[in-house]
């Protein structure tokens, strides 16, 4: 099978903690909080890990929050690849809400990175064996900036990795005009500002996915649809596959466990149509749990099992 790396350039220590309600100026008592390691390429791994799939995350760490991170990604038996940063990686807080059933997520800025730091990043990807797969996610810290990005994905293909990137805005452009890029996943919204027009005839999105495909930016779309589920486009065809009727409580870390279910898949090279299936099932286990946790690999496989009519 084939090697998984994800790339992770501003990583977080994620704190969740819950109180009974919130009104301004108050002390505002709150539960024990809960650490999670947080950062899109980090959640990337992770999901693979707990799917049974085996992923290193490379990221930039620094100080205490920066080595809480790594233990509790070392707890979790993820591997990890860590370049040592000046900078304190940041810590976000989720607050619970419990009177309403509110979530509050207060993001910090990621940790600045040098240009020596980033080169040192760079260099730990440029070891990797060619061929594998690298998954790029999650925001840019102040100090990067998109041609930073781009340039390392221009790099890294010439190395002869296979590249997935899960971004948005001027990022996921960018990365897409290097080209020849494995898979993107944006939603409707993102895939309208790519092509730059609206997309609201019936079969807008499959055409604009096919566009991207067609001028050689990327290999696989899979546009994501909420609770339609996804629709995956590559260069044969066309799939959609919408999830179960299941009651969400809450939304956060869906989008990161589709990509690592997709990228176990890609790794394993499944078809398109077994891809986007085992994406939308991860994405719908996460969105069972509360708060921040990812898939699971047993409502996975029971919603996969689902989903492929057994």
């Amino acid at each position: 099978m084939t090697k998984i790396y994800t790339l992770t350039l501003a990583p977080s220590l994620d704190s969740a903690t819950q109180t009974p309600q919130i009104y301004p100026e108050g002390k505002l008592r709150c539960s024990a909080p809960v650490f999670e390691p947080g950062g899109g390429g980090i959640n990337v791994a992770r999901a693979i890990t707990f799917l049974g799939g085996s992923a290193t995350a490379i990221f930039p760490v620094g100080g205490a929050t920066g080595e809480h991170l790594t233990a509790l990604l070392t707890d979790e038996h993820v591997p990890v690849d860590t370049v040592e940063t000046h900078d304190w990686t940041r810590q976000n807080l989720h607050v619970h809400v419990n009177a309403s059933g509110e979530q509050y997520r207060f993001v910090m800025p990621g940790a600045a990175l040098t240009a020596d730091e980033l080169r040192l990043i760079e260099e730990k990807v440029l070891t990797i064996a060619p061929g594998s797969l690298l998954v790029i996610s999650g925001s840019l810290p102040p100090g990067i900036s998109v041609e930073n990005l781009t340039q390392l994905v221009k790099n890294a293909q010439r190395h002869g990795l296979r590249c997935i990137v899960d971004s948005s805005g001027d990022a996921l452009a960018a990365a897409l005009d290097v080209g020849n890029i494995e898979l993107v996943k944006p939603n409707q919204k993102e895939l309208s500002a790519l092509v730059q027009r609206d997309l609201s005839q019936p079969d807008d999105v499959r055409l604009a996915a096919q566009e991207l495909i067609r001028s050689g930016k990327v290999q696989r779309v899979v546009v994501s649809l909420g609770a339609q589920g996804a629709l995956g486009v590559d260069a044969d065809g066309s799939v959609q596959v919408v999830p179960p009727p299941m009651k969400s409580q809450s939304t956060v870390g869906a989008g990161d466990s589709m990509v690592g279910a997709m990228t176990l898949r890609l790794a394993e090279n499944a078809s398109l149509e077994d891809m986007v299936r085992f994406g939308v099932a991860a994405g719908s286990a996460a969105t069972i749990n509360q708060g921040t946790r990812l898939c699971s690999q047993e409502n996975t496989q029971k919603i996969y099992d689902y989903l492929r009519g057994l």
